[in-house]
């Protein structure tokens, strides 16, 4: 479930106030999508994606999603990997070369079983929360947010809508330098 709100600070104090536990304090996180030439796993609504964020990197193959009562589902199988970039050089030599990147700056948290990510992107402000489905409303409920509000794409979904209404917007959802 994927949120947006106006500001951060007001849903991180909600989350120490109930308890929340810091997992990762807040750092950049740098995203990579992965594809081949013929875009097959966009096309099958899949995603590979490649992330390096907190000291580890993770390489994650989403399945095609879902949207229902506010909650995005589907299946993602992820493992860490030892070097962002020599994944990135192995999948280059399969054939998937980066389609896309996205950063955020990123703080998670634990709550209620769920984890709650306190996430700052070059469009905005957003509160992701994961965990089992059927828990995610109430979650969002005790941090006195909508989940009826929650955005149905992804993170690269949204910043296409973005560029829609901001043209001199770069391609990729990247902080400037």
């Amino acid at each position: 479930m994927k949120i947006p709100v106006a500001t951060l600070a007001a849903v991180r104090r909600r989350i120490v106030e109930r308890g929340g536990r810091l997992l990762h304090a807040f750092a950049l996180e740098d995203n990579w999508v992965l594809d081949d030439a013929g875009h097959v796993l966009s096309a099958a609504g899949r995603l590979l994606r490649l992330r390096r964020f907190g000291g580890r990197s993770t390489l994650t193959l989403k399945g095609k999603a879902s949207f229902a009562g506010g909650v995005k589902s589907r299946v993602e199988v992820e493992t860490e990997v030892g070097s962002a970039e020599q994944t990135l050089a192995i999948f280059s030599g399969l054939g998937f070369e980066p389609v896309r990147r996205y950063q955020k700056r990123r703080e998670s948290f634990s709550l209620d079983r769920a984890i709650v990510a306190l996430d700052e992107t070059p469009m905005g402000a957003f509160v992701e929360i994961e965990g089992q489905a059927e828990q995610l409303p109430a979650v969002a409920l005790a941090l006195d947010l909508d989940p009826h509000a929650a955005a149905p794409g992804t993170y690269l979904d949204l910043w296409s809508a973005y560029r829609a209404a901001h043209p001199d917007a770069p391609e990729d959802m990247v902080f400037p330098v």
